[in-house]
């Protein structure tokens, strides 16, 4: 027999001062993205509006594109990306990785400035930038006009210490163990 979950009546907490936050995202563990399409789904709930910019994804399907759509407006994705630059067997080269790259930075300022979303989250932005398709100051740029009010978060492997300083909360996240080692194919909704 199963008993239908009931919630307690919880008011929502306000904060007394509102703020922006700058969060990053990194490490060299498995659930980067995950962690900040979390956030997308806790947002939601309270109906706030997130925009997403993938800066690196794009060549392959992930099923966050698709689980997106069905937040209906309260989330936009955009994967930009030409995937993985250099690796897997990538056909592009560096130069239209950066081009797409650039173009992601521009989509990022548009949405930022554009007073439509509380959250933009920057996708695999670290990535970029340690393959320099994007450079240093763009992302500092972004991080420094950053609406008051609204939540940046930026994801992917070794971020550079000049963003950790500017960000307000940092998580790493740390493999201690992955699937792969087994060899262990990626699986859908777990992996992508």
């Amino acid at each position: 027999m199963t008993v239908p979950f009931k919630p307690l009546k919880i008011d929502r907490l306000t904060p007394k001062k509102p703020h922006g936050l700058v969060v990053v995202i990194t490490g060299n563990g498995k659930g980067k993205t995950t962690s900040a399409m979390g956030m997308v789904l806790r947002a939601s709930g309270h109906g706030l509006r997130t925009c997403i910019i993938q800066f690196m994804k794009g060549d392959l399907y992930t099923g966050e594109w698709d689980g997106v759509k069905l937040l209906g407006s309260l989330a936009e994705l955009h994967a930009t990306g030409m995937g993985f630059c250099g690796i897997q067997g990538n056909p592009y080269s560096h130069a239209e990785h950066r081009v797409n790259a650039q173009a992601a930075i521009e989509l990022a300022r548009t949405r930022m400035t554009g007073g439509d979303f509380d959250i933009v989250i920057l996708d695999e932005i670290n990535n970029a930038l340690q393959l320099k398709l994007v450079d240093l100051e763009q992302v500092l740029e972004l991080i420094k006009e950053k609406p008051e009010l609204m939540h940046l978060v930026l994801t992917g492997r070794n971020a550079r210490p000049e963003i950790l300083e500017l960000a307000d909360t940092v998580s790493e996240v740390c493999e201690v163990k992955h699937a792969y080692q087994k060899d262990i194919e990626p699986q859908p909704g777990i992996d992508y």
